[in-house]
């Protein structure tokens, strides 16, 4: 579509270029779960994603009843972004085209940079954990690695992805011998995929964040027995009492850690049969060590579940059992790529109102996205100001359905 050099582009015309560009421009975005919320438009709205009930059989001719608890996620529609320039009236006689190279493209590479930060930013909430911290993951077998551990936990297996920094797709793609042939029509997604290994669809990415590990030290224990969450099995956390750690420590731990506990052994979601390995744990909030023992309450994820449908590890915590931080070395960064099936993250976006004072206004929503643009004239300055918003959520779905694989 192209218009004449003398009909105005309209509002509708720059939000259809917009979403279209906002969408060829999202890598993490196009591999996760998309929804979209027409009735949440605020700032601040929350959401409840509804999770699967479980059932856990029983043995014999008479009846058990199992008991039915629906737990949920909540995402909250907390990030509102936005580009704004200003321009004269002559620029809005350009054709399409030229508008949208010159102004909408940059303005909404931005958008979904932001998108893809807020999406890779989700690392934090993931317990599985595989990797040697400080070595950039290159093989078959430790891409295989995080694979297995999905598997072994009961995710899907018919759309599995790994989203690397530049220097893991590196290897990868020499390992695969691939042939990158460029094409203008590529998207972004299609630019970085990288090719099939090891049973992930694999892709390259600058967004992928570093983790910078607490400043551990001491010799950390579970501080009291029997903490568990049986009696709320669908917690999303839960507090875990400990001492040992180095004393009067601000960020002991950082948001984002894993730990395992001793004794505490991983299970296989529907047969609860010991994987053969420690359950891992994400810490979800900084916690500092107090003066005297070096105590600190730990929010961990997922929360510890013994028995039941929902049964997650083979024992509950002993008292004084060891600790141990599995991320890296402390005060240490390491990259944080993520492998994962696509309902472990849901990106939810929203359409914002349409603010009644504005006479250039339009929105536009397809493929669950949305984007509103809003154009005001400046008297004093002579200028057009025009500002493109989007309004979204992000969150972590499935703690089963993504691994952390380190570098």
């Amino acid at each position: 579509m192209t218009a004449s050099s003398n009909t105005l582009i309209t509002p509708s015309i720059i939000a259809k270029e917009s979403l279209m560009q906002l969408e060829n421009n999202l890598v993490m975005g196009q591999l996760v779960h998309r929804d979209f919320a027409k009735e949440f438009t605020k700032v601040g709205d929350t959401i409840s994603v509804r999770k699967p009930v479980k059932f856990r059989s029983s043995s014999g001719a008479t009846r058990v009843s199992s008991d039915v608890i629906e737990g949920s996620v909540p995402i909250v529609m907390d990030k509102q972004q936005h580009v704004s320039w200003d321009f004269s009236s002559k620029d809005l006689t350009l054709t399409v085209e030229d508008y949208s190279e010159r102004y909408i493209k940059p303005a909404m590479i931005e958008l979904a940079q932001y998108v893809e930060l807020q999406l890779m930013g989700l690392y934090a909430s993931v317990p599985m954990w595989t990797g040697t911290a400080g070595t950039t993951p290159s093989t078959f077998l430790e891409l295989g690695a995080a694979r297995q551990k999905l598997v072994e936990h009961a995710a899907p297996q018919d759309t599995l992805n790994a989203v690397l920094n530049p220097a893991a797709a590196l290897k990868v793609a020499n390992d695969l011998k691939l042939v990158n042939t460029q094409q203008k029509t590529q998207t972004a997604l299609e630019r970085v995929k990288v090719g099939k290994y090891a049973g992930f669809d694999t892709y390259e990415s600058a967004s992928i964040v570093n983790h910078t590990v607490g400043a551990f030290g001491g010799t950390p224990l579970v501080k009291g027995g029997s903490q568990n969450s049986n009696s709320a099995p669908q917690a999303n956390s839960q507090t875990l009492t400990t001492d040992g750690w180095t004393a009067s420590t601000t960020g002991v731990l950082k948001a984002g850690d894993v730990i395992t506990i001793a004794g505490v052994y991983d299970v296989n979601p529907k047969t609860y049969q010991t994987l053969g390995y420690l359950k891992q744990f994400v810490v979800t909030a900084d916690a500092d060590s107090g003066a005297s023992t070096g105590d600190a309450s730990l929010t961990i994820a997922p929360a510890i579940v013994t028995s039941g449908p929902y049964q997650n590890v083979t024992a509950g915590p002993a008292d004084n059992a060891a600790i141990t931080v599995v991320t890296g070395t402390a005060s240490t960064a390491y990259a944080q790529n993520l492998c994962f099936h696509k309902n472990a993250f849901a990106l939810v976006m929203a359409d914002l109102d349409l603010p009644d004072g504005a006479a250039f206004k339009a929105r536009q929503s397809a493929n669950n996205l949305s984007v509103r643009v809003v154009k005001q004239y400046d008297i004093d300055l002579d200028r057009d100001i025009i500002r493109l918003d989007i309004l979204f959520g992000v969150k972590k779905m499935y703690d089963e359905l993504a691994v952390r694989l380190t570098g």
